[in-house]
């Protein structure tokens, strides 16, 4: 009896943990590898977020447009730039696609900039995705994966999508591993639009 219940709970166990790795939106579901080789990795959606104080030096994200042009999140300095990396096969990144739209089209006039990180799509299926979403913001392709590499140690490497929220310094603010929440995005915004706009009461002061 003992036996049995033992190999019970390591079945059960086992279950538990794979788990997330059935959930996870692998290459061979999606057609193609990660950047490192490792398969994608769906995240849960969690949050992280940094003091001002605990912030590290600015960032910049740049590289070319699936429409030709040249983005660098540095000419964006003053505003606050939401990155999100995703592809267009992968479902969490179209769940998440019309909150992001909505995102850049409501708070443009805020201050606030969307950019995409593409990993994995030809020019086609990007801008297939692009129109279906009706997405007014540029996506970088990133098949080499250089450019999600400069965010290396902020977003894991294989995890897509992912947001990374840069404040008006062009700092690492925020970060979402997964699949991002419209209301959680915009709460995130609010609070470093609010520090924008404090510091520069501070400094008219």
């Amino acid at each position: 009896m003992r036996t049995r219940t033992r190999r019970v709970a390591a079945a059960a166990l086992a279950a538990l943990v794979a788990a997330p790795l059935l959930a996870a939106c692998g290459p061979e579901e999606s057609g193609a590898g990660d950047v490192v080789g490792q398969g994608f990795v769906s995240g849960d959606g969690s949050v992280k977020q940094w003091d001002p104080a605990d912030r590290e030096d600015p960032v910049t994200v740049e590289g070319t447009a699936f429409e030709g042009d040249e983005v660098s999140t540095a000419d964006w300095l003053g505003d606050v730039v939401v990155v999100n990396t995703w592809y267009a096969g992968c479902a969490p990144c179209r769940a998440e696609a019309p909150e992001l739209v909505d995102l850049a089209n409501e708070r443009e006039a805020d201050g606030v900039r969307v950019l995409g990180i593409n990993t994995e799509d030809e020019a086609g299926a990007a801008e297939a995705f692009q129109r279906t979403f009706e997405v007014p913001y540029p996506s970088i392709e990133d098949r080499s994966g250089q450019v999600v590499a400069g965010l290396s140690g902020v977003v894991p490497l294989q995890a897509v999508p992912s947001t990374v929220v840069l404040d008006a310094e062009g700092r690492v603010a925020a970060r979402v591993i997964g699949q991002a929440d419209g209301s959680t995005l915009e709460a995130i915004v609010d609070e470093l639009l609010a520090e924008d706009d404090s510091s520069e009461g501070t400094e008219d002061a």
